[in-house]
């Protein structure tokens, strides 16, 4: 059953990332110690500073699916669509490597469904007309920009330096992508990495790992194709082995004013200009959250880490934007896009159920708002496993 209100103009931001578990940032130290969770249904109690009594308690343009998973048709809720989601696989290569293979579906706006696609990337510009694509194995030679409604590349864009990733700016004018030498999702058999083996307690093995083998990026003019190279290669840290991938791509600030990255020798971030310059700008508080940020459209919040405590709730924190202080806490293990300025969609798995290590990975997307405990379900739940090749991870968009 599909729950359908009206369709809202498009926005101008848009979000898409992995969603690690609950287990994934214990295990980093990023996020609390596993709870004990009650069989029941949560109440939350909210409690949200500064917030505006007029705004409307009901986001517009919802549609949800929650007979479906992965979805079928749109999932859609204030400014943001999933505009595609992907599952991944481990793909063996000769001579022992392997590549985790992302494997795509993309929203077809003429059939109004989610598509199978044999991209190896893909990125959608706000309004969801367009999309950036990459081919075959990474890193790909030319990006393509292909229409959403005939599902063809109107457009390539040669580059000089293969590219991993690539990813619209909030203005879908520019794009940034980011360049490697080697497949940054490649496991290698010459850069291994020692791990746990599980078939003999305390033994170790050696197993093929990632290389860190980023060069710089390209900023590309989308109207013009006009592309310019910044180099600027990956730090070669332990830390960043330990993140088990060897990508490490730029993103766009909100502003599109600036590029940052994701730092893996300590919580944060580093900024640069569009001509490759490193910023010196003060620690944001918010930088220190992972997964990183999100901000609301008005700019006044952002999405925090997961708060729950000894009580057994399952909810995440929403940040004060500009101090990093807590403003309110709202169900769910991990807070994904804003639908609207006091609207989230969230992953949450089901109270009654979500015991740590076990069933809290059958989780669903919800729609969740501050001003109450109200939730929504968008989709279906995923299976209650922390690994499979369908789990499926959703990219949103501004529509």
């Amino acid at each position: 059953m599909a729950i359908k209100l009206e369709q809202v103009p498009r926005s101008d931001d848009s979000t898409g990332r992995e969603q690690p578990s609950l287990l994934r940032r214990r295990g980093l130290g990023l996020a609390v110690a596993a709870v004990a969770v009650v069989g029941a249904v949560i109440g939350v109690s909210l409690a949200l500073t500064g917030g505006d009594p007029e705004k409307p308690s009901e986001v517009s343009g919802v549609v949800a699916r929650p007979d479906q998973s992965p979805p079928r048709e749109l999932i859609a809720a204030g400014q943001v669509a999933v505009s595609a989601y992907y599952t991944s696989k481990l793909v063996q290569q000769p001579g022992g490597d392997a590549v985790k293979a992302r494997e795509w579906n993309l929203y077809n706006s003429a059939t109004k469904r989610y598509e199978k696609t044999d991209w190896a990337w893909v990125d959608v510009a706000p309004g969801m007309k367009t999309a950036a694509v990459l081919e075959g194995d990474l890193p790909a030679d030319r990006i393509g920009l292909m229409s959403l409604s005939t599902g063809k590349v109107e457009r390539w864009i040669d580059v000089g330096k293969g590219v991993g990733g690539v990813k619209f700016s909030p203005d879908g004018e520019r794009l940034v992508a980011t360049a490697y030498s080697d497949h940054p999702d490649g496991l290698f058999r010459d850069a291994p990495v020692r791990v746990q083996d599980g078939s003999k307690k305390g033994d170790v093995k050696e197993v093929p790992g990632p290389k860190q083998s980023r060069t710089g990026f390209y900023v590309i003019d989308v109207d013009s194709g006009r592309a310019k190279f910044h180099e600027r290669p990956a730090k070669k840290d332990s830390l960043a082995v330990m993140a088990g991938t060897g990508r490490q791509d730029f993103s766009w600030s909100r502003d599109g004013e600036l590029l940052w990255e994701q730092r893996l020798d300590k919580p944060g971030r580093n900024y640069y200009d569009v001509d490759g310059r490193l910023k010196s700008l003060p620690q944001q508080k918010t930088d220190l959250v992972f997964p990183p940020a999100v901000t609301s459209p008005d700019g006044k919040l952002m999405t925090g880490g997961f708060a729950g405590g000894e009580d057994g709730q399952i909810v995440s924190a929403v940040l004060d934007a500009r101090t990093g202080k807590r403003s309110a806490v709202v169900p769910g293990q991990q807070l994904l896009a804003w639908a609207d300025d006091t609207h989230l969609i969230a992953w949450r798995c089901d109270p009654s159920q979500c015991k740590p290590g076990e069933s809290e990975f059958r989780n669903q997307l919800v729609l969740v708002g501050l001003e109450g405990d109200k939730v929504t379900p968008l989709s279906g739940f995923r299976k209650a496993q922390e690994d499979y090749v369908g789990r499926w991870t959703p990219v949103f968009t501004e529509r």
